[in-house]
């Protein structure tokens, strides 16, 4: 069966084409990718895609969505979109419509993708367990949390919002930078810290520390210039970043008891090469008493170009297996 696929985030909606067969994705066509922006809605960014392929468009759809997948009204995170899963199949002319939140369709992608798909991060060098719970973490626009449960008969996605838990901080570095960010959010989740936005967060607390102007910079720049080591205190901001994001993803580990923990999202795609020599490492296992526990979690990253596109595919085919 072919179907139209869709990753909806607070930035970007992707578009592809896929197959599947006996609940299997089997192909994946080349990604379109617009401007959540430069839309009102999904209907309006469905018929822009509808016309620059150029065809009719399969009458079966997968939507990933940044979005807790609940309620009568679906209010896309990170963005004004609002969707009604009551209607909204008609709305795109589907007679088959999986929706699914966009880090349940990465967990759908962790379940099905190969593991040369995958690469390693930390822990030991072995496969993730084919039997055992799977963490999946991906900080991009926002920051997603889900899990899988592999067992013998299949596997489980469990779609979570665990990006808006509470931030916890581990040394007085942090301590200062969750009571700056005190000043203007009542309450300081994760997704403040170990996210896309969160490294400007990060470079605008050390800039006032250390009695320097603190200048609203492009997040674009801003990443570029951390990454590419031409701004100190943009590269200072991103090593401590890797630090929060180790922290945070052996919290999620020891919360699900997860067996392996993948990295996915945007921002996971930019510092893949930086992770390994950073202190993510020692960070994810430093747990005290439970420090062996968590070194012997593996933690990968995942490579697949469109996880999200991936997912909602294996989602829909997982949903109407043939």
């Amino acid at each position: 069966m072919d179907l139209v696929c869709v990753d909806l985030g607070g930035t970007h909606v992707r578009f592809a084409q896929a197959s599947v067969i006996a609940g299997r994705v089997t192909g994946l066509g080349e990604p379109v990718i617009l401007h959540t922006g430069d839309y009102d809605g999904i209907v309006s960014a469905w018929a822009a895609y509808a016309k620059l392929a150029g065809q009719v468009l399969p009458r079966a759809g997968a939507l990933a969505i940044a979005s807790p997948i609940a309620g009568e009204a679906l209010k896309l995170t990170n963005s004004t979109w609002v969707m009604r899963p009551a209607t909204l199949a008609a709305e795109l002319g589907l007679e088959r419509m999986t929706l699914i939140n966009d880090f349940g369709a990465v967990g759908h992608a962790v379940a099905q993708l190969p593991d040369n798909c995958l690469r390693r991060i930390a822990g030991p060098d072995v496969e993730l367990p084919v039997v055992g719970v799977i963490g999946v973490i991906g900080p991009g626009t926002g920051l997603g949390v889900a899990h899988v449960l592999r067992g013998a008969t299949g596997y489980q996605v469990m779609e979570t919002e665990g990006g808006h838990i509470g931030w916890a901080p581990v040394d007085q570095f942090e301590d200062g930078l969750l009571a700056w960010l005190r000043r203007d959010y009542d309450r300081v989740s994760a997704e403040r810290i170990v996210s896309g936005p969160g490294l400007a967060h990060i470079h605008a607390f050390l800039a006032q520390r250390e009695g320097e102007a603190v200048v609203a910079r492009d997040p674009k720049d801003l990443w570029q210039a951390a990454l590419g080591g031409t701004d100190r205190l943009a590269a200072a901001a991103l090593e401590r970043f890797l630090l929060c994001l180790g922290s945070l993803a052996g919290d999620i580990a020891l919360a699900q008891g997860a067996h392996g923990v993948v990295l996915a999202g945007g921002v996971g795609a930019r510092i893949a090469d930086r992770l390994p020599g950073s202190g993510f490492a020692q960070r994810f296992r430093a747990k005290g008493r439970m420090e062996q526990m968590l070194a012997a979690v593996p933690v990968k990253l995942i490579t697949h170009p469109e996880p999200g596109l991936f997912g909602a595919a294996a989602a829909f085919a997982k949903e109407y297996t043939m």
